[in-house]
Formats: structure tokens, sequence, C-alpha cells
């Protein structure tokens, strides 16, 4: 390279005048700038990952959580001996999640960051298949839930557990109680409720759960556990609707998992195993690393790292505390509660969640009550117009002829917000019934990522060996 880097425009220095690489490693080296700027400006075509409804992640972080994050870029969170006090953070977290979720010994107990909350609730079920193990347990085990998040199909297929779902029945959208005892066996190595269900946002019911379970093991003698799946709700429901229970307030649940990366407010990255008491964590598990002259534990299904996801985590719990996040969060659900508000207003939609911090997590779910000449796909499909990415999607099995639509909102979603998004709705609403599609789209024709996802090669899902 002949030239200097500032000495032209930055369009007009080698490498702009020809396609970026594509297929095979790339054989000349490209300024700095230039190879930035190719990457920045195919981003562009990315959506605005705040105007993004579907998921479920952090989309806004302040400036000091950035920084923490750049400073951390080289810190290898499993290297505990040569960064002892990111694995200090990492353990108070572990510390701080056990006392907010109510563990009897908050300080004893064991738990993890992982990278998600994917990670942790394999983690918690790998743990509670061993358990079972210890117990005598042979054969292949099985594990019960309601509709799940795709991360529960791959811990079934990968590691040989049978998944038991519970079909949606009658006007019912999560797992219901009475249906739990009919699911289980011998060979039941957990329940897992789902608290804050991916398709509709809705809490299951994990104190009905345990207590259907206390009648199976009355009169079965079978002692199941309760892993719960908090992805979304652990970090909500403690301090927006404190009196539910749901957690180690309840013996029988064992393990949560969590999404530090969802409503934990941290960035994209971290997620959270936390056992009920030492014991419910199998040593078996637990892998030794070096850590300031002796050894500390580690149980993750990943080795090396980042560090700076869970050490902004902490620099979240200690900004905020109790009092902060209550704040967020409520903050949050009353932009939820004014676009459900919002949508009932405009007519010929029925609400299945409504923001209601009692019922499930920072998300509005809805159905048409009608047919306005269009479908939910369409209404999708003239949002993402405007940039708004919403998901519409069928209910699952059972159900699967009933199609619905979420929004989920997160830490930057404001009340403002909530308005501009209930006027392009009603554009797009008045924009379809004048003008029509010929046809309506389907689910593949509309797209949006709905957290779901179809095997390769179908698996088997009843084993009785």
């Amino acid at each position: 390279m002949s030239h200097s880097a500032d000495s032209d425009d930055l369009y007009a220095l080698p490498g702009m005048n020809r396609v970026a690489p594509r297929h095979g490693f790339p054989q000349h080296e490209l300024f700095s700038e230039v190879a930035y700027e190719i990457v920045h400006d195919e981003l562009m075509l990315d959506g605005v990952s705040r105007m993004n409804l579907a998921t479920f992640c952090t989309t806004w972080v302040d400036d000091k959580a950035r920084r923490l994050m750049a400073e951390s870029l080289d810190k290898n969170i499993v290297d505990k001996d040569e960064y002892p006090q990111t694995a200090e953070l990492e353990r108070r977290c572990v510390q701080m999640i056990a006392d907010l979720w109510h563990a009897p010994d908050s300080a004893a107990t064991r738990g993890t960051s992982t990278t998600g909350s994917s990670e942790a609730a394999m983690l918690g079920g790998l743990a509670a298949k061993f358990r079972w193990r210890q117990r005598g347990g042979t054969g292949t085990p099985n594990f019960v839930c309601g509709s799940v998040q795709v991360c529960w199909e791959k811990f079934a297929r990968y590691f040989d557990v049978e998944i038991r779902q519970i079909p949606l029945r009658g006007d019912r959208l999560t797992m219901h109680p009475d249906d739990v005892a009919a699911y289980c066996d011998e060979r039941t190595i957990m329940v897992v409720p789902t608290f804050g269900q991916t398709f509709t946002g809705l809490f299951e019911d994990v104190a009905g759960i345990s207590q259907a379970l206390d009648r199976v093991h009355a009169e079965r003698g079978l002692d199941i556990p309760i892993h719960v799946d908090a992805a979304s709700g652990g970090f909500l429901a403690p301090f927006t609707a404190p009196e539910l229970v749901w957690d180690f307030r309840l013996p029988r649940v064992k393990s949560i998992n969590v999404s530090g990366h969802k409503t934990g407010l941290a960035p994209l990255g971290v997620g959270w195993a936390i056992w009920r008491e030492a014991t419910d964590l199998p040593d078996e598990l637990v892998f030794k690393v070096d850590y300031l002259g002796g050894s500390i534990g580690t149980f993750n299904l990943n080795f090396s790292r980042p560090g700076g996801q869970a050490i902004t985590q902490y620099y979240e719990f200690i900004r905020l505390g109790r009092t902060g996040y209550t704040r967020v969060q409520s903050t949050i659900y009353r932009a939820a509660r004014h676009l459900a508000a919002g949508l009932r207003e405009l007519g010929g939609f029925e609400m299945i969640h409504d923001g209601d911090p009692h019922r499930g997590i920072t998300a509005v779910a809805w159905r048409l009550t009608d047919d306005p000449g269009f479908n939910l796909y369409d209404l999708s499909d003239r949002l993402r117009s405007r940039g708004w990415l919403i998901a519409a999607y069928p209910l699952p099995a059972d159900r699967s002829d009933e199609t619905i639509m979420r929004a989920v909102f997160r830490h930057g979603f404001t009340m403002d917000m909530a308005d501009l998004l209930l006027a392009d709705i009603d554009r797009c609403m008045k924009q379809l019934a004048l003008h029509p599609f010929s046809t309506s789209l389907t689910r593949q024709e509309a797209g949006g990522f709905t957290h779901t996802a179809t095997a390769a090669i179908p698996g088997r899902t009843d084993d009785k060996d």
C-alpha cells in the first residue's frame, strides 16, 4: 500500500473501488480506516435495535457501562488467577441474585455467570439429570414443560433427555398445574415452568405447579424438583410484583436461570444460573481452576469468554440497587400498559397480555378479533417499512391456527415511543384497509425472529427404554 491513510479522501483510498471480500480469505491488507468503513457501511442495512420489539435483549446501555465493557475487552473470565477481581465481582453477583430470589443461605449457595440464559438453563437441566442419576435413576430421563424457548429442545436433543411438552388446551395459554401430574413418572428429573413465556410474555404459575408436585409426592412417592426458566421474569417480579411467590421461597424450586442481558439491563452476553443450596449442584459438574494460589470451582459449558458482561452486570446492580431497579422496571411496564390501552382504543384487537406486572413480563401480546381484510403478518410487514420490528406468529401446537403479535419493551423504550408506535399501527391499518394485499402474507413471507427454531432432522421425543 503506497498511499498514506490520511493523504486522500477516505472513499478514494485503495480498497474502496472494489467490492468487499465475500468468499475466500482475502489476499491483501487494507487501511484500518477503509476496513472499518466497509463494515460500518454494510451494517447500515441492519434494523435499528431499539425499534426491534421482537427481541428480549438489552438494546440501550449508558456510557459508563460501555466504558467498562471496553476496559474489560481483554479479560478472560475463566482466568480467575490472573483476573481475581473479575472473579470476585462475578461471585458478588451470584450472592446478590441468590438474595434477591430468597435462597435460604445466599452466601453459601452455588451459582455462575454464563453466556446467556440458554446456557444457564442447560446447566440447571444437567444438574437435575445428575441428581436423578445419583438417586438411582436409570433409562432415559425426561422433563416436563409447557411451550418453551428452543434452548430446552436443544437441551433434550444434546443431552439425551426426553422432553414432555404439555399442549395448550381450551383457553389456556400457559402450562396449567392441573395437567402436570399426568406427564410425570419415575424418570422425570424436573418440571420447568417458564416465568415469562416466550410466545405471550405470560408468567406460568410456579407456586401452583409446586403444589401439584407436592400432591404427586404424597400420592405416588415421586419427589420431583422444579427448575424455573426465569430468563426474563427473574429481574422483573422481585421489583414490580414482590408478593408473587415463584422463587426459592418454594422448597421444590432447586435452580433458576435468568438472562442478565434481558431485563437484568446488562449488555449482550451474560446469563446466570443459581441453585437453591450448594448440594443442589452435583460436584461431578464442577471443575477446578487456579485462583490466588488455590483453586475455585467452575461449571460452564463454555470455557474462555469475556468478563466485561459480568463486570457490567455488577455495575448495574450497585448503580441501581432495589430502589433503582424498581423505578426502571416500573417505567417500562407503564410504557407497555400505555401501548395496550392505545391498542384497545384503536379497536379490532384482543389483549392476551397487557403488560400487567402480576401476569407477565414487560410485553404486550394481542390478536385480531375479526377479519379486517388483512392479517397480522400484513400488519407486521407494513410496520417494518416504518422501522418497527414486531413479531407475528402462530401459537404453539394445538393452537397453531391462531396468530398473535407480541411487542417486548425494554430499558430505553419511552411513553413517547409508545405513542409513535400507536400512530404507526393506526396509519398502517388504514393503509391496509384502503390498499389490501391481493393475497395476505404468510409467516414465512413476513419474516421476523420469534425465538423458535426447527431441528434439521426430527428427533425422538417419546423414548421409553
